[in-house]
């Protein structure tokens, strides 16, 4: 199944993104690149330089150009001026500029004051053959790219995923989803949410995988219970050290694993939280059982989802409201016929089915961890099974092409409409 054809050679996108590119966003990668192989040409926006000292491969065989919008404004002040002269006598700027000092008032911080800059320079150097602009993230991104829009007329979409989702203020919301062209989130969860706010302009889209990019799962794996000090059960969770993931409470419940269970847990991810969760390993005398990878290329990861025997993401929602959305990585370790344990919160259930799949267990319950953990742990049969079926859901309903087109679909009706409407930079 390929991604479906609606553009013509000189239609131009741009997708703007908070930065690029980004080890913990193959999900956006991977739809840049269906986009491009479906003909679309690309320009990628980038709030921020990368700060990953790797890449995927993926990454490389994405061949759009690439423009990096100031970072801090003070930095690049002479190209934001520049920017400002060039764009203040459009027809579309008295607008902006009294939509964003509403927004100003009612967010006076300096985020808000780098969202207008870059949005002036975006307005100022993009390229006339740009006829629509397709935002990643409903927070700051989805800023930059609604300013810019008001600013040259240009139409514009969003795609919201999870914290962009939770902590974006309602007003916010609410005024984004009635300016913008049309909406898709990755989760049925988030789509709720965001429906209830404006009605009609969200569509539901998952992510899903592109399995014909991604290695095959391991034809066999090692069968054992954790009964045998040689033969640990291998445990893995892939994600950010950020208080959503609720990796803190699963290192809570490693250390209430029974003394003849003996296993080895491998956390693959970077984050601020990094330090603090080494130090509580440390502190519950866990650390000797525990491999740190930090943050991984894809390559890597998969290296780990094919090693390990039960993928674990134990997901909270944070005390300031932030959750996640749908992982992908729940899907990656589907994609390696791994089995999950995963924590019944957010969006999480959409993809995993309960003694199906996997398993769900409460949220900020380290019991309850413990119990799953040694379930899957001492029986290798229904591991196995689990793992099956979570790879045959992950083919049947999570399929990427049919969610691509989705998108394709929407960009074309945008660029049916929006000519009239389009203020030369």
């Amino acid at each position: 199944m390929q991604a479906k054809t609606i553009f013509k050679n000189t239609d131009e996108i741009a997708i703007v993104v908070k930065g690029y590119p980004r080890l913990s966003e193959t999900f956006i990668a991977q739809e840049i690149l269906s986009l491009q192989n479906a003909g679309i040409k690309i320009t990628i926006i980038s709030l921020r330089h990368p700060t990953d000292r790797k890449q995927h491969p993926i990454n490389k065989k994405i061949k759009a150009e690439l423009l990096y919008l100031p970072e801090y404004l003070c930095v690049e002040l002479f190209r934001v001026m520049r920017s400002w002269a060039k764009v203040r006598s459009q027809k579309g700027y008295k607008k902006a500029l009294r939509t964003w000092l509403k927004d100003f008032f009612r967010d006076p911080t300096p985020n808000r004051i780098r969202r207008w800059g870059q949005a002036l320079v975006l307005s100022a150097e993009l390229s006339p053959s740009i006829k629509h602009l397709y935002a990643h993230f409903l927070h700051t991104p989805a800023s930059v790219t609604y300013y810019a829009a008001l600013l040259t007329g240009r139409s514009w979409s969003v795609s919201a995923h999870a914290k962009d989702i939770w902590l974006t203020p309602h007003w916010e919301k609410n005024e984004k989803l009635l300016s913008c062209k049309w909406a898709v989130t990755c989760s049925s969860y988030g789509f709720k949410h965001l429906n209830s706010i404006v009605y009609g302009k969200t569509q539901l889209s998952y992510h899903g995988l592109d399995l014909a990019s991604l290695p095959e799962p391991p034809p066999t794996r090692v069968l054992n219970t954790g009964t045998k000090t040689d033969s640990p059960i291998k445990l893995l969770s892939v994600g950010r050290a950020v208080p959503k993931k609720g990796f803190d409470i699963l290192l809570d419940a490693l250390s209430k694993l029974p003394s003849n269970l003996n296993w080895i847990w491998t956390h693959v991810g970077g984050g601020q939280e990094l330090k603090k969760l080494q130090k509580i390993a440390n502190n519950l005398a866990i650390d000797e059982k525990i491999i740190w990878r930090g943050a991984c290329d894809q390559r890597e990861v998969f290296d780990e989802y094919q090693r390990a025997q039960i993928f674990i993401l134990p997901s909270v929602i944070a005390k300031d409201g932030d959750r996640d959305g749908l992982p992908n990585v729940l899907m990656e370790a589907a994609s390696q016929e791994l089995c999950c344990i995963a924590s019944d919160v957010a969006a999480l259930s959409e993809f995993i089915i309960h003694g199906k799949t996997g398993l769900l267990v409460p949220p900020n319950n380290p019991d309850a961890l413990v119990q799953a953990i040694i379930k899957l742990s001492f029986d290798y049969n229904l591991r196995i099974e689990m793992g099956s079926d979570n790879y045959k859901r992950l083919k049947k309903d999570f399929c990427h092409i049919t969610e691509v087109n989705k998108i394709i679909d929407n960009l074309g009706n945008s660029k049916e409409d929006v000519t009239n409407n389009l203020v030369e930079p």
